[in-house]
């Protein structure tokens, strides 16, 4: 096992407000999942495909609640590991848990980049493996430059791409000629719903959800953590829930699912009799919001490495800080690096299923934590849950924690296996 770094001779600056926090978990959020996913989500589950997006914000919204809780116990860097030791007091497990939502962070990010580039790609016409390389070496050093400025910077671009998606919204609904599925067409009713279909998308769908989860990793560097955590979870899941059915509503009704299946760039579509210079502009507005993912997800995996490290679970030298700038130089470089060699190897859909995959694995184990934590502080030992603050885990002050009923992680590993169940069948 190698060394922990001593606790207060290396630490991270908080810089991260409540707005600043909940655009980063938006920017995450809200990206290539509905930028890219939404086409080869209709081709699953047609004119319903706006239903897989419901199906899955409700699993994701059990695990919300149930990170919303262990983030405030537990504000550090490297979360889920930390949930995971914790709860079940296994340092292996909990090492095991951190490299797979690190790689899921790489893997994820590769899908956005892999996405970006296809927008950029009909923009300028340039093949996709320099635009690849272009996006991911860009975005690595932004992320070195400083959490401040780089979750600015992905802040200022978040405003722009939920305004893109307000357009979308707008423009398939209002302007574009009605191309698309009829009005009808998108209530369920018995008999003519492609269940299988809806829950098969429901999987990419959540995709489009991976983000409030990356929130955690970067607790080190939010202001009042224990109040600013949880709202920005739920509000960055809220948002992102009411922003995905209507923009997949809007583009089911403008564009016609075949079209949308066979399209790298779906959302274009919707602006397909629009004026050139608003699909111009359209298309220069998606690039920036899928990149604004590999920079805030090259963020997120570089943070857990850094927590991991910085407890003993790594080699020591990925918790390395660089001078001046107060963020993990070795971890980043190495991020970017992972980054870069999935997304020139492997197809979009499938680092897109790989992503689910992983991270509704990772729910299953995290919400099994909270169930553990919970049921500990309640038998006969009594007490506040975990070891004192300056632990391995950090440890929670007291009682002083947001907290949810026991059915709430009870429901997360439910939904979570079902979901993880629907990629088997």
């Amino acid at each position: 096992m190698t060394q922990a770094i001593d606790q207060t001779s290396v630490t991270l600056r908080r810089a991260l407000t409540l707005p600043l926090f909940t655009l980063y978990g938006l920017g995450v959020t809200v990206g290539a999942g509905i930028y890219v996913l939404i086409g080869t989500t209709a081709a699953q589950a047609g004119a319903q495909a706006w239903l897989a997006f419901v199906l899955a914000a409700i699993v994701v919204g059990f695990t919300a609640f149930s990170f919303a809780e262990l983030s405030t116990r537990f504000p550090v860097s490297a979360g889920e590991a930390a949930y995971v030791e914790a709860g079940f007091n296994s340092p292996r497990l909990a090492l095991v848990v951190g490299v797979l939502v690190a790689l899921s962070g790489m893997i994820s990010a590769a899908a956005i980049t892999v996405g970006a580039s296809g927008y950029l790609s009909g923009l300028t016409g340039q093949p996709d493996a320099p635009l690849i390389v272009g996006i991911v070496v860009a975005m690595g050093l932004l992320a070195w430059w400083g959490i401040a400025q780089s979750v600015t910077v992905a802040a200022g671009i978040t405003v722009l791409e939920l305004l893109g998606l307000g357009f979308v919204i707008f423009w398939g609904l209002v302007m574009a000629p009605g191309d698309g599925v009829a009005p009808a067409q998108l209530l369920p009713t018995t008999g003519a719903v492609p269940w299988a279909g809806v829950a098969g998308a429901s999987l990419l769908a959540f995709f489009a959800f991976i983000g409030f989860e990356d929130m955690v990793n970067v607790a080190e560097e939010v202001q009042n953590p224990r109040v600013a955590i949880p709202r920005g979870i739920l509000l960055t899941l809220v948002l992102a829930a009411v922003l995905y059915v209507a923009t997949s509503i809007a583009v089911l009704l403008a564009v016609p699912v075949a079209d949308l299946a066979a399209s790298a760039a779906p959302l274009t579509l919707v602006f397909a009799t629009a004026p050139t210079a608003v699909q111009a502009g359209f298309s220069a507005l998606a690039v920036v919001a899928t990149i604004n993912g590999v920079l805030i997800q090259m963020i997120m995996a570089s943070r857990v490495l850094y927590g991991m490290a910085r407890r003993g679970h790594l080699p020591a030298r990925l918790a390395t800080l660089s001078p001046g700038r107060q963020t993990p130089s070795v971890a980043t470089a190495l991020v970017a690096v992972g980054i870069l060699g999935l997304a020139l190897f492997f197809p979009i859909v499938q680092l897109a299923e790989w992503t689910s995959l992983i991270v509704l694995s990772v729910f299953t184990v995290v919400n099994l934590s909270l169930i553990a934590l919970k049921w500990r502080s309640s038998g006969p030992v009594g007490g506040p849950v975990g070891g004192p603050v300056g632990g391995p885990v950090g440890g929670p002050v007291g009682g002083d924690h947001f907290s949810v009923p026991l059915i709430v992680p009870v429901l997360g590993v439910i939904t979570s296996l079902a979901l993880l169940a629907t990629s088997v069948l």
